[in-house]
């Protein structure tokens, strides 16, 4: 997607840096997108159908964890850094989704929005879920209901994992994580077993609701608007949506699998297949509301 010409983006939504763990609280949301930087931590989900507890894979203790601020992404201003700084892209992206989810949360589902905070790191840093590094991609911890990105992902997106690439690739993966923020608003994290794996379970259900909810903004997006009524983005154009639905096929399990192991076993799944995570996206980008994004209301046949 394109950022409209002459929208402001100056609202400092994302800042760079992290946190201190003095004491791990929770696990990460398997990554969401993330917990595919690493081929190692890949295979770790997927032999073991769990979610990765990131303080286990970096040898961390049990730490509790300290907030820092960082440091504001505050040289963004306009749309055309946006569209040309992957950093000042993020950053406006994350007050579209602020923008979208502000109307539509409340309106939907009667919960007022509290934007996540959003972390731009390189290299590692420490959350409420545990110390990470980069390989372990974007994710959402929900200990410090953050969401943290190192942006080099993007790149293994399409070297390693066949993507197209493109903006709306990028923006679809930000849109998921923040997908996760929505359903730990909405508790439904704390009301579902998420150690359970397979095309039907509820670990596989979150992912493939985060993946409707990013949907959902995707459609909605040309309608957020900056602060003097600007859109922030130019409606998405059709090959701008093959763009994110490549990219939702290439983090499908099944995907994943057959490039990694030469085989899908499905029993171990967490996240969904390919043609899932494309359905799923699909079906909140055509049917825009909270609602249609409940799969936990699907039979397994139909999931």
């Amino acid at each position: 997607m394109t950022f409209n010409k002459g929208a402001d983006i100056s609202g400092d939504r994302a800042r760079r840096g992290g946190g201190r763990s003095r004491g791990r609280t929770g696990a990460a949301v398997g990554g969401g997108i993330g917990g595919l930087g690493l081929v190692v931590v890949l295979l770790l989900q997927l032999f073991t159908g769990q979610n990765v507890d990131l303080s286990g894979l970096t040898g961390q203790e049990q730490y509790s964890y300290e907030p820092e601020g960082g440091d504001s992404v505050e040289e963004c201003t306009t749309s055309e850094q946006a569209n040309t700084d992957i950093e000042c892209r993020m950053d406006a992206t994350g007050l579209s989704l602020d923008a979208y989810w502000g109307e539509v949360l409340p309106a939907q589902a009667g919960v007022e929005y509290v934007p996540p905070p959003f972390s731009l790191f390189t290299g590692q840093v420490s959350t409420a879920c545990g110390a990470a590094t980069s390989a372990v991609g974007p994710f959402y911890c929900p200990g410090d209901q953050t969401v943290y990105v190192d942006t080099s992902f993007f790149d293994e997106l399409t070297s390693k994992f066949g993507a197209n690439g493109g903006p709306l690739a990028e923006l679809y993966v930000i849109a998921h994580e923040f997908g996760h923020h929505i359903q730990n608003q909405l508790g439904t994290m704390n009301a579902i077993d998420r150690a359970g794996t397979g095309p039907t379970s509820d670990a596989v259900r979150l992912e493939l609701q985060a993946d409707c909810y990013a949907g959902m903004w995707v459609r909605g997006a040309v309608d957020t608007t900056d602060a003097n009524g600007v859109s922030y983005l130019l409606a998405p154009t059709k090959a701008e949506i093959e763009d994110a639905l490549s990219a939702a096929a290439a983090v499908g399990d099944d995907h994943i699998q057959e490039t990694f192991q030469g085989e899908v076993t499905p029993h171990t799944w967490t996240h969904g297949s390919s043609e899932q995570r494309q359905r799923w996206f699909l079906t909140g980008y055509d049917q825009n509301s909270v609602a249609s994004c409940d799969t936990f209301a699907v039979s397994g046949g139909a999931l």
